[in-house]
């Protein structure tokens, strides 16, 4: 099983640089970061850092979208840090919820996202895409190579990344929840043709090593709200009860009442309030080391490739460096 690291780019960019240079010291292999231009600073040119300053870190956001760049663009900016670092990069892409809402913008829809999953790939591995009607093809890329993950929850964007995506992004560690969604993925892999076990499979959650369970679901209860959002979009758009999205999933927003990005992936969310300890202990890695242990184990038994550590708390020192020499041993041995 691999390992990553999640990050929002806060000021100052030094600190992120910091924390995940201190990660792949302690056997992370990838290092991600939130995508949203206002409420963060631009992560494309902190990977640039990062990339100088590790050895063999892949970098990427979790997750980018189609609409806050051209696609071009985004192709051209993987293609140039792959060009400068050697093919460490990986575009992981969605919707777009904080980066397009804060713009006063909808998300995409599923179709742009399918369209761009493959212009962004082909672009980006030096090969001709139509963008907007227009051929395109970035003359000075050479063995340019540029997995494209997708994030997704609903059944819809399940069976795109099953068709399209080289790996699927699911951000909560619920394991129900988990084989559910891979299968779904899966079986869209296979139905298009595509080996079902190519799309890798990335669980990203926060996790947070400790023996005081309160004080941990308090530093990751903002992980459910993040999580609601999504399915409140679900909800929307198939009903609570359609049977087409698990009712593990749906139930605990019905207390949902709105959302501010200004809290947007934060400790202390005042709109996550709605969200019970029975779902931050069920999305998250919460306790001590041991307990993670167990879970990663059922998780990769799923087929889980990679986990992904949110890392948004009071602990990101101290849970990179658990992770590093106890967690990640026992996973990887």
């Amino acid at each position: 099983m691999d390992f990553g690291l999640v990050l929002q780019t806060d000021p100052p960019a030094s600190a992120v640089v910091g924390l995940m240079r201190r990660a792949e010291r302690n056997g992370f292999r990838y290092g991600w970061t939130f995508d949203s231009a206002v409420l963060w600073q631009e992560p494309f040119v902190i990977y640039s850092r990062i990339l100088e300053h590790t050895d063999r870190m892949i970098v990427g956001p979790m997750v980018t979208n189609p609409g806050t760049r051209t696609w071009e663009v985004t192709a051209s900016t993987f293609a140039t840090l792959n060009d400068m670092y050697g093919n460490r990069t990986v575009c992981g892409i969605g919707r777009g919820d904080s980066a397009m809402r804060v713009a006063g913008r909808r998300p995409n829809t599923l179709a742009r996202l399918g369209e761009a999953i493959d212009v962004i790939r082909d672009l980006a591995e030096g090969r001709e895409a139509t963008v907007d009607g227009q051929p395109l093809q970035i003359p000075w890329v050479k063995d340019g190579r540029l997995p494209v993950w997708m994030a997704a929850y609903g059944p819809k964007a399940l069976a795109l990344a099953g068709q399209k995506a080289d790996g699927f992004i699911l951000q909560l560690a619920d394991p129900f929840l988990t084989e559910w969604m891979i299968k779904a993925v899966r079986d869209a892999a296979a139905d298009a043709g595509r080996d079902p076990d190519s799309v890798t499979i990335c669980v990203a959650a926060p996790a947070y090593v400790g023996d005081d369970l309160d004080h941990a679901r308090e530093q990751c209860r903002w992980f459910g709200g993040m999580v609601g959002n999504h399915v409140a979009d679900l909800v929307a758009r198939y009903g609570e009860h359609s049977g087409l999205v698990p009712e593990a999933l749906t139930a605990y927003i019905a207390g949902r009442s709105g959302y501010d990005y200004s809290h947007h992936g934060r400790t202390g969310n005042p709109d996550t309030a709605f969200v019970p300890d029975e779902i931050v202990d069920r999305f998250c890695l919460l306790g001590p080391a041991e307990a993670h242990i167990e879970k990663l184990q059922a998780l990769r038994d799923m087929g889980v490739d990679q986990f992904a550590v949110y890392n948004m708390h009071d602990a990101r020192e101290a849970t990179i460096d658990a992770y590093g020499s106890r967690i990640i041993p026992a996973l990887t041995g």
